[in-house]
């Protein structure tokens, strides 16, 4: 399921997309939704962030207001999460760009500070939104396998 964290009106505010705990507690309250019915309750949990979003995932893993199989960022800014990155449990990838070099050395210190279960995961020649031919394509195969990996270890 895809859930944009943000109304229409929040959007329009840029401050909002940097607001990491709002994000999060969207995406808390979207886990909790999809916790609750019977046809998504009982599977696996994996959240996948972009840019500011990622920060979010993470933020929202490291609340433990129930199992999350795996987190993967694309383009992340896993900085953004701060504290909360030492309290990450889900195993976690990171994707960036090799070209995207701020967010790249933005991503190395995120993923020093990871205690868990953790990947970085550099496309050559990437810029951040992965516009180039082919590297969005990379980031749809390494984000595939890191998924289908933790969800069949998260199956009970």
């Amino acid at each position: 399921m895809l859930f944009e964290l943000l109304t229409v009106k929040e959007a329009r505010d840029r401050r909002n997309v940097f607001n990491i705990e709002l994000l999060a507690q969207r995406l808390l309250m979207a886990t909790a939704w999809a916790r609750g019915y019977v046809e998504t309750g009982d599977l696996p949990i994996g959240y996948f962030g972009a840019s500011t979003g990622a920060a979010a995932a993470l933020v929202a893993e490291a609340a433990h207001e129930g199992r999350v199989a795996t987190i993967v960022s694309r383009g992340g800014r896993p900085d953004l999460a701060g504290r909360a990155l030492l309290a990450v449990e889900a195993p976690t990838l990171l994707i960036v760009g090799g070209a995207d070099v701020e967010v790249l050395a933005l991503n190395r210190a995120a993923l020093a500070k990871l205690r868990c279960a953790k990947q970085l995961v550099i496309v050559p020649g990437a810029t951040h939104l992965f516009e180039e031919p082919g590297t969005l394509e990379a980031v749809v195969e390494h984000a595939r396998g890191w998924f289908l990996t933790h969800f069949t270890e998260a199956e009970p």
